[in-house]
């Protein structure tokens, strides 16, 4: 402590947050003599405050007898800067003060049930107000004042919305769901979380995945291109029941979540990534509706129906477009990457559901909207501008997104117009070559850890599968129905592979829901990464190249002079 904030406080008042003290003994007592005369030599030269030196040597004795009854105090604090002094942090939930130093004290019982309860729904409000009375009978209210990882940053990071940089600073992966190693988090690792915190929003690309099917399907049974298979209604009955009931069981649980972890769906919103999968339910809705089977959907489909899914989704797209036209923190070129697709392919599936319900001019003017966005997209992610860090070099299924949008296109033109012509057929090509693009790199889609998120990645497949079922009607031929045969083949595979594997996941190996990191990290850094040293080499040629730049500014300058010098002597010697 300060001499000078010393002297404003008591002598009897009691402290937790002081510095390194020194043992009593001659040591010490010697040391303190020495800063006496020092401090006496300066006041000796200005004579006017000779009485503020004497309040001040009463005022350090007094200090002095303070600190040797607080020596319990002082060397508990010495191991806690001991602790804090890491540049990295260990994943373990006892990091911060508030979960370590306050369980010391008595002051939380059970410790993995309070760091849950930070994501609990008005968490911070319930948990100060339970923890007052605990803090006045232990006396550690001014501690707690004091210490700024105690109640400050912990629950700081938690209530308030973490930056979207900071979700691309401290996390990894496609997905941006792996913590980097010089990173912390709020919540233990080791430790298996509640079931409610492990579900992600990324299970609607479940629903995704089979309500797409359902409507392949009911296709493969209606259309001409397709009649010589025989393929009977009941498949698309299975697929469209199952899929209703998966989504049933995905939207309760998630409202669940919403209800008892509030924090920890605000944290899926502002995440670059998934607040993409907040589009996800409706686009699920409108697909069960556009693949009602024949028996259970009679004449055409109400339009209350295409409103009553299509009015959130406007609403949402309203908000994230918005922000990526602003310019702000998360403007597109910031926080654009694959899954971004989800929020550009709900156009087009609006505008095939407002065709099917008679209103033309609502879907083309989501067809307009979605177009306008794709392109916009599209060239942002196909630049690889620097600032798209989500963007992986390798493959992953993330890629598939990209067909996603222009099958959706074509389909919804066809639907608006009547027919599969120019239009449909640019948008059909685009889809097809992009899909060519990634089966031809198949082998680099290899390596990667099974995700729920996948199932969000099945759905272009199946949007390009319908799409060339609608090529094959236009231009009926042995090749068109091959394709559209062969790409129905490899989506139902697809989905068939992904819905065994959750299965082995949820049931046999328990590891379908593990722990949710990436909502878990801070608002600001905790520790400092670690940067390599510049050799020497580097040093000289940045101090070249930047030395480069004011020579060449020099030079320019001076011939700009000599220039003028020159043209100032010609006028007077004509003058």
């Amino acid at each position: 402590m300060d001499k000078g904030k010393s002297s404003e406080l008591p002598p009897k008042s009691h402290f937790l947050d002081i510095h390194e003290v020194v043992e009593e003994g001659e040591e010490g007592e010697e040391e303190q003599q020495e800063q006496v005369k020092k401090f006496e030599q300066k006041v000796e030269k200005r004579p006017n405050r000779t009485t503020k030196f004497r309040e001040m040597k009463r005022q350090h004795k007094n200090f002095s007898r303070q600190v040797s009854l607080e020596t319990g105090v002082s060397v508990l604090n010495k191991k806690s800067k001991a602790n804090n002094g890491r540049g990295v942090l260990p994943r373990s939930g006892n990091s911060f003060a508030e979960y370590g130093e306050a369980q010391r004290f008595g002051v939380i019982n059970d410790g993995r049930r309070e760091n849950f309860n930070m994501f609990r729904t008005k968490s911070t409000l319930g948990k100060q107000n339970s923890l007052l009375p605990m803090r006045k009978e232990s006396g550690l209210d001014h501690g707690m004042k004091t210490n700024d990882t105690l109640d400050g940053s912990n629950y700081e990071s938690v209530n308030k919305s973490v930056p979207a940089g900071r979700y691309f600073a401290a996390l990894t992966g496609p997905e941006l769901d792996q913590v980097k190693d010089f990173e912390d988090i709020l919540l233990p690792k080791d430790e298996r979380w509640p079931f409610l915190l492990r579900f992600p929003i990324g299970c609607f690309g479940i629903c995704l995945g089979l309500s797409s099917q359902a409507i392949l399907w009911l296709n493969l049974a209606t259309s001409p291109a397709t009649k010589f298979l025989h393929v009977t209604t009941n498949i698309n009955l299975a697929l469209w029941l199952l899929a209703l009931s998966v989504l049933f069981a995905v939207t309760v649980t998630y409202i669940l979540k919403c209800i008892f972890y509030f924090e920890a769906v605000r944290r899926e919103y502002f995440h670059p990534v998934r607040i993409n999968f907040f589009f996800a339910p409706w686009v699920v809705c409108m697909f069960l509706s556009i693949g009602a089977p024949p028996i259970l959907a009679h004449g055409k489909i109400h339009p209350a129906v295409w409103c009553v899914f299509m009015a959130p989704y406007f609403l949402l797209e309203l908000k994230i477009y918005g922000q990526w036209l602003s310019g702000g923190k998360r403007r597109l070129s910031r926080v654009a990457n694959p899954s971004s697709h989800l929020s550009v392919v709900g156009n087009f599936v609006g505008a095939i559901l407002a065709a099917k319900v008679g209103w033309k001019e609502p879907a083309k003017f989501f067809w307009a909207i979605g177009l306008a966005h794709y392109l916009v997209l599209f060239v942002t992610l196909y630049q690889r501008l620097p600032t798209s860090e989500a963007l992986p070099k390798e493959l992953h299924p993330v890629y598939s997104m990209f067909i996603a949008a222009p099958s959706a296109a074509s389909i919804a033109w066809q639907n608006i117009y009547g027919e599969f012509d120019e239009v449909s057929r640019t948008c059909y090509f685009i889809a097809l070559f992009l899909y060519i693009l990634l089966v031809v790199r198949i082998t680099f889609f290899t390596g990667f850890k099974f995700s729920v998120a996948w199932w969000s990645y099945t759905f272009p497949m199946t949007t390009a599968s319908l799409a060339t079922i609608k090529y094959a009607e236009a231009v009926p031929c042995f090749i068109t129905k091959a394709l559209a045969l062969s790409l129905s083949f490899v989506s139902t595979t697809m989905v068939c592979v992904l819905f065994f594997s959750t299965l082995l996941h949820a049931f046999v190996w328990h590891t379908l829901f593990p722990n949710d990191l990436a909502i878990a990290i801070t608002k600001k850094r905790q520790g400092k990464e670690t940067k390599p040293l510049k050799k020497s080499y580097d040093i000289k040629r940045w101090a070249k190249q930047s030395a480069l730049p004011f020579v060449s500014a020099l030079r320019k300058n001076n011939s700009g002079n000599k220039d003028s010098d020159g043209e100032k002597e010609e006028g007077y010697g004509t003058t």
